[in-house]
Parts: structure tokens; C-alpha cells; sequence
């Protein structure tokens, strides 16, 4: 269960890795952000190596999770695909910051917790792909899954892209769809 204060953190670390990289915000910075001390983040993270582990890791443990949600719900493969890619675009508007964060800085999360966000990641894409095979090989589909994964997570750099977010959304689809 998390605590008011590391949610705040959370918010704070991701806008300020996401604007000035992980290596240019101390704990100092962090700390001040929310207001207490840098040594305070302690009381909250281990360390900003935790902070980071912990974003990367728990927004990949919530994408799968929500996913594995999306798809149970639907009633067909077509619908599971519409639904996934509603859910993500959703999150890709509502943490463009964490989009930033991790094309930036998950070569500085520890050899672990990289091989884990790419665990979860890879369970994600395969989610995706099990919506398009058949008549997809797998090949086909992850190369699909990942093209729509770059047109939703390419919010970040869109001006306005909430008014651009049903031109994703059928631009994802048609990315998908054979």
C-alpha cells in the first residue's frame, strides 16, 4: 500500500526525470520537489535507483495487468484489440512524462529490474499478439503490435494530442488489423 507522500514522489520523480533525465535530478531536488529534505525520499525509496525501479517497473506491472483485464472482458479478438488499444492510449495520455522516462532511462534501472520491465514488456506485446494469430503469424503481429505501440506512445511529442487521440486510435488499428 503506498502512502500519500510516495504517490507524490512518484509524480514528482517521473516529471522531473522525464524533463531533465535521471542523472540530472538528485535526491536533493527529489526532496525538494515535495517538500522535505533529500535524505527524507529515504524514509519513502531506498534509493533513486529504487524510485526509477519502481516506476518502470509498477507502470509495466499495471499495463499487463490492465491488459490481461481488457481481454478477458472482450468477447471477441477484434474487440479485445479495440479494447487494448483504448487502455493504452488512455495511459499514453495520462503519463506522457513516463513514456519519456522510460525511452530515456531504462538503461539506468540495474541489470534486474531492466530484465524485469522487459519480462512484463514482452508478456504485454504477447497479449497484443495473441489477438492477431490466427490469420497473423506471430511474427507478423509483434511487428504490427509494436508499430501501434509506437503511434500511441508518441503522445509525448504531439501538440494538443488529445485532440489527436481518435486519429491514433484508428491509426493503431489500422496498424493491427490485417
Amino acid at each position: 500500500m503506498s502512502t500519500p507522500r510516495q504517490e507524490q514522489l512518484r509524480r514528482e520523480a517521473a516529471r522531473m526525470f522525464a524533463e531533465f533525465g535521471y542523472h540530472g535530478v538528485s535526491i536533493e531536488d527529489l526532496g525538494s520537489a515535495v517538500g522535505i529534505s533529500g535524505p527524507g525520499v529515504y524514509r519513502h525509496f531506498s534509493s533513486k535507483d529504487a524510485l526509477l525501479a519502481d516506476l518502470l517497473v509498477g507502470i509495466s506491472e499495471d499495463l499487463l495487468e490492465n491488459g490481461r483485464a481488457e481481454v478477458a472482458g472482450a468477447r471477441t479478438p477484434q474487440e479485445a484489440l479495440e479494447r487494448l488499444v483504448d487502455k493504452h492510449l488512455a495511459f499514453s495520455l495520462g503519463e506522457p512524462d513516463l513514456i519519456r522516462v522510460q525511452d530515456r532511462d531504462l538503461a539506468s534501472l540495474s541489470p534486474a529490474d531492466q530484465r524485469q520491465v522487459r519480462r512484463l514488456q514482452r508478456a504485454y506485446v504477447e497479449l497484443w499478439v495473441d489477438q492477431l494469430v490466427p490469420p497473423l503469424s506471430r511474427t507478423e503481429a509483434r511487428a504490427r503490435a509494436h508499430a501501434a505501440f509506437g503511434l500511441l506512445n508518441s503522445t509525448p511529442h504531439i501538440e494538443d494530442a488529445d485532440s489527436r487521440s481518435p486519429m491514433l486510435k484508428a491509426m493503431a488499428l489500422a496498424a493491427l488489423r490485417s
